[in-house]
């Protein structure tokens, strides 16, 4: 089966580059985006990488030439420039990182920032105090704000308590805007995570609704969106049904396809697929079935059968 054009028209999907490539390196970038291309999406989400290393102009020609708009990421803050630090100066370093990556995302083409701007990603030693929450939000608040003014949404991705202890839920993404002060921080929300953290997946991301840009499709095992304990295609439906309308991801992994650093900080110990191509054209596919029986697909679908030939 095909992802038909009424779909590719309808969604705008973003495959994560890391499905096939372990870096965005000049060897595997190419090969990964042609294939990212040749799938069907219109988007990549690049991994973080470091505005003073990478070669901007080279980098948009290869993203361009194959039709793809680049999503950056914001890697986690670090000693010495961390956002909800309390003091002053690590905090003023934590978000200039931030706005290096927003400057880097318009050199790219790019209109879209995820990642984890709020403070560092990794294994938590404690609860984040809420002083720290209210900071690391004012902050980065300001950065969306900046952000917005050049063109660039920025989101803020809601992680599991394995990797973060600052927030942890779609309820807490919401307090987390509405703390930043911001008219345009949005939040991204990623299944995976909600499948750890979430009773009712399709309901938080009801709540987030309104601040909701990035919905990331990301089964339990880290592999293929059809084989899993999340029910992918029907958390599609509902999320098009509730009146969601911002973009979508595809994000899987597997030990083979990352450096091994970033599969041991992400706990990537297997292969839970070994084709990539397989992997990204099954996920559309999931897309298509969640998205053709929604109401708005199915509605959708019944136009173009009874459209004038």
């Amino acid at each position: 089966m095909t992802v038909d054009s009424q779909v590719r028209m309808a969604l705008d999907v973003a495959c994560h580059i890391n499905v096939f490539a372990r870096d965005a390196s000049a060897e595997l970038l190419p090969a990964a985006l042609d294939a990212i291309a040749e799938a069907g999406y219109s988007r990549v989400v690049l991994p973080p990488l470091g505005p003073a290393t990478t070669d901007a102009t080279a980098l948009a020609r290869l993203l361009s030439d194959r039709g793809l708009t680049p999503i950056t990421i914001a890697g986690g803050q670090s000693a010495g420039a961390d956002v909800s630090s309390a003091d002053a100066e690590e905090r003023a370093a934590g978000a200039a990182m931030l706005r290096s990556v927003v400057d880097l995302t318009v050199a790219l083409g790019g209109d879209q920032m995820n990642g984890v701007p709020y403070g560092p990603f990794g294994p938590p030693t404690g609860p984040t105090p809420p002083a720290a929450v209210e900071r690391a939000a004012r902050e980065v608040g300001a950065v969306a704000d900046d952000a917005h003014e050049r063109g660039v949404a920025m989101t803020f991705e809601v992680l599991n308590r394995y990797e973060t202890s600052l927030m942890n839920t779609a309820a807490q993404a919401m307090a987390f805007v509405e703390a930043s002060g911001s008219e345009h921080l949005r939040i991204h929300l990623d299944t995976f995570h909600m499948a750890i953290e979430e009773a009712d997946i399709s309901g938080a991301i009801r709540l987030a609704l309104p601040k909701l840009a990035y919905l990331e499709l990301g089964q339990s095992g880290r592999g293929a969106l059809s084989a899993g304990v999340v029910d992918v295609a029907d958390i599609v439906r509902c999320a098009v049904d509730d009146g969601y309308r911002g973009r979508w991801g595809v994000e899987a992994f597997s030990r083979s396809t990352l450096s091994e650093p970033v599969a041991d900080m992400l706990a990537i110990w297997r292969e839970p697929y070994d084709d990539a191509r397989v992997l990204a054209e099954d996920a559309l596919q999931v897309i298509q079935r969640g998205w053709s029986a929604s109401t708005v697909g199915r509605r959708a679908q019944r136009l173009s059968r009874n459209a004038p030939a």
